[in-house]
């Protein structure tokens, strides 16, 4: 299992995580759900433990949570963050997503 913050991703975590409403998250979860443009969305959110089945590693300082089927779909994948006059927000570059959809956030596998 491999998944990759850049720099720029994991300090925008790292930066979400010290919210004062944050105090209680411990790591990142990266998932897989149903939907979007092209079938399948990324989805994130900051956890204060793992469930039972979930990958779990660090990368770049931040400790990252994986449910087992997301796993199938995202080994590999490498999660950058932008800021720019347009807008800011995480990045997916996935080698498991044989198309995406305009928007980025959604793929098929």
């Amino acid at each position: 299992m491999s998944i990759t913050l850049t720099p720029a991703a994991a300090q925008k975590v790292k930066d979400l995580m010290s919210q004062p409403d944050q105090a209680e998250a411990q790591g990142l979860r990266l998932q897989v759900v149903g939907g979007g443009c092209s079938g399948l969305s990324y989805k994130i959110a900051l956890e204060r433990a793992p469930d039972e089945h979930d990958n779990v590693f660090e990368s770049e300082g931040v400790t990252v949570y994986i449910d087992p089927k997301s796993a199938l779909f995202i080994d590999g994948m490498q999660v950058d963050y932008h800021e720019s006059l347009m807008g800011s927000g995480f990045a997916f570059s996935n080698p498991n997503a044989t198309g995406t959809c305009g928007c980025g956030t959604s793929f098929t596998a």
